[in-house]
């Protein structure tokens, strides 16, 4: 066999394009998947066309066995598929987040209230006075100002009670903030503190900027990266980079991690209602239909 049969690769059943997996499942526009099958490259070894829906995508890098592609902007949740010669494959289904509130400045997780409602931060730069620290997201998706006076406001969690904190990376203190917007400080002296979550337990855990995760007691012990969010399983969630990919990694408690959501800019998450998450980027946030159950607020 000449090197450019062995180049070629093997053809799938019928000489036909077959894709066999996408990984991972879920992204956002932007996002990066690889895309696993045979017959995937053209005869002529030029890279392939990849459509999200209608949507033609960049393609990174092809091969006979595998794509990676960017998805598009205006993609929308439905079967991918690979057309490297005449031949196209099957599709093959992605999840793709679908926009809700934009020119936002998020740096980590949002959160979602006993009523639906989610709430985003608008944090500026460090030491920067914003008009407003955080936006009230209705389920009409309406965007409304919720609070003021805290500056630098980063993460946001709700605890089992329905009672929001919000964590300041300009003085490393967890806010405990009742519904009228008055605040008191609930935790001091964290660094530069970033996303918050609470366990199944109700302990809070504060990311540190320095790559440290606080865990705080509900009788404020504190032991010993960016925005956090635990499933009804336990898992942790946690927007970062892994093996040089930016989307959510998914940490077991047996401690094994996976990126399971591929995007750019990411920075929190919180579960939605419904098996579904809001994912937040630096202006933007997400609403994307998962598989997943969030820890429940309410026992």
């Amino acid at each position: 066999m000449g090197i450019s049969e062995r180049l070629r690769g093997k053809q799938s059943l019928n000489g036909k394009p077959h894709i066999t997996s996408i990984t991972p499942q879920f992204a956002l526009p932007g996002g990066e998947v690889r895309i696993s099958g045979t017959g995937l490259r053209s005869h002529d070894m030029r890279r392939p066309t990849v459509r999200f829906g209608d949507e033609p995508a960049g393609v990174v890098i092809s091969s006979d066995d595998f794509v990676v592609a960017r998805v598009p902007e205006a993609a929308n949740s439905g079967p991918v598929v690979v057309i490297p010669d005449e031949a196209t494959s099957n599709g093959f289904d992605l999840k793709v987040a679908v926009p809700i509130a934009e020119n936002l400045h998020p740096v980590t997780n949002p959160a979602i209230d006993h009523e639906g409602n989610l709430f985003v931060t608008f944090s500026g730069s460090r030491g920067q006075k914003v008009p407003v620290s955080i936006y009230k997201i209705d389920t009409s998706y309406h965007v409304k100002p919720f609070l003021s006076e805290l500056m630098n406001a980063h993460g946001v969690a709700f605890d089992r009670e329905g009672q929001m904190y919000v964590s300041s990376r300009q003085n490393g203190t967890v806010y405990r903030v009742a519904p009228n917007g008055t605040m008191s400080a609930y935790a001091e002296g964290m660094g530069v503190a970033t996303g918050i979550a609470f366990d199944r337990e109700q302990n809070l855990y504060v990311g540190d900027r320095s790559g440290t995760i606080f865990k705080i007691a509900r009788d404020r012990q504190i032991g010993r990266p960016q925005g956090m969010a635990f499933d009804s399983a336990g898992n942790l969630y946690v927007a970062a980079s892994f093996t040089g990919k930016r989307g959510i990694v998914r940490i077991t408690p047996e401690k094994q991690a996976t990126l399971c959501v591929s995007g750019q800019n990411l920075v929190g998450l919180c579960f939605a209602p419904g098996r579904a998450a809001v994912l937040a980027t630096t202006s933007s946030v997400f609403h994307l239909s998962w598989n997943i159950h969030g820890l429940p607020l309410l026992p």
